[in-house]
């Protein structure tokens, strides 16, 4: 299905790339999760037959080292305290960065052009003014939807190495949505495996090391009929196992613009949510056994007041 207006039917923006401002209002800052109206959510409620559910988040440390070089692990302490009959245990994380493992990307992330984020809004309007935080997203709740494709197991290959010729084109997506027979819906959040996590797993330590230093990781092609293909769907998020989301490294030459660097436009331009380093493992094994390749997706992202990203904090629920 189509939302409207359709792609084609959008304004442009100064890079001929389409663009949602002002879509949803003047003050917006949740951008597609608009589609996830009550409706949205009651009809996703009604997905639920069996009761399983799925944690789609992976560890805190699973990426060792970080696969950005700017971050860095977080340490874990455990604080011990009480006196007497009653003890108490605490926990911190210190230089924790939210986005080090399975996380959404807020709309204040990553900005369409410099100094120009989501629905026009400058680095002030982010920093000091408190808008496209992901702290808006936790108020409004992510709960809808989910629809699995299994691009990687599809493919017949259980993974997709990570390399630049794990570009997932439009034709990609389709053949998995059709053999898994899904159809898009207005607000909900298509899923794609990869198969990185996995290749992940099977790295040793040199290895991580190597791929964190040069990292390639299969992802979304950068192209404009990418952006249209994901805005005519209907959905409101992207999410997948891999680093990005969409193929890495990016193409930042003059010629690729502006679909070289798709969250450019996909998160400045667009307002999609864009969920990275899922666990998909375990739902992608059930989906392959049971068929049913759509679910409750349920998340709740950290309430932190002008913050940028966050955990995922997701459920899948069958």
């Amino acid at each position: 299905m189509a939302t409207s207006p359709t792609y084609d039917e959008l304004p442009r923006d100064l890079s001929g790339a389409g663009t949602a401002w002002g879509l949803y209002g003047a003050d917006d800052s949740i951008g597609r999760l608009n589609l996830i109206t009550s409706d949205v959510v009651r009809d996703a409620v009604g997905l639920v037959r069996r009761g399983a559910t799925f944690g789609l988040d992976t560890p805190v440390w699973a990426f060792d080292p970080p696969l950005d070089s700017t971050r860095t692990p977080a340490r874990h302490r455990v604080l011990r305290g009480g006196t007497g009959a009653v003890e108490d245990l605490d926990d911190v994380l210190d230089d924790y960065f939210p986005q080090i493992a399975s996380q959404w990307d807020s709309l204040a992330h990553i900005a369409a052009r410099p100094g120009v984020f989501y629905n026009g809004r400058s680095v002030d309007d982010v920093l000091g003014g408190g808008f496209n935080t992901i702290d808006h997203w936790s108020r409004h709740g992510v709960v809808t939807r989910g629809v699995l494709l299994d691009v990687a197991r599809h493919h017949a290959k259980g993974k997709l190495s990570p390399s630049p010729s794990g570009s997932i084109s439009v034709a990609d997506l389709e053949a998995a949505r059709e053999a898994a027979g899904l159809s898009f819906s207005e607000g909900c959040a298509i899923v794609v495996r990869t198969g990185f996590l996995a290749n992940y797993r099977e790295l040793g330590d040199e290895a991580r090391r190597s791929l964190a230093s040069d990292l390639r990781a299969p992802g979304i092609e950068h192209t404009e009929a990418m952006a249209r293909y994901l805005w005519d769907s209907g959905a409101a998020a992207v999410v997948s196992d891999s680093f990005a989301t969409e193929v890495w490294p990016p193409d930042f030459s003059e010629a690729a613009r502006p679909y070289g660097f798709l969250h450019r436009v996909l998160i400045g331009l667009l307002g999609f949510a864009i969920g990275e380093l899922w666990n998909l493992e375990d739902l992608a094994d059930d989906c392959a056994i049971d068929r049913v390749y759509e679910f409750l997706l349920a998340s709740a992202p950290l309430n932190v007041t002008g913050g940028i990203g966050s955990p995922a904090n997701a459920l899948a629920i069958k």
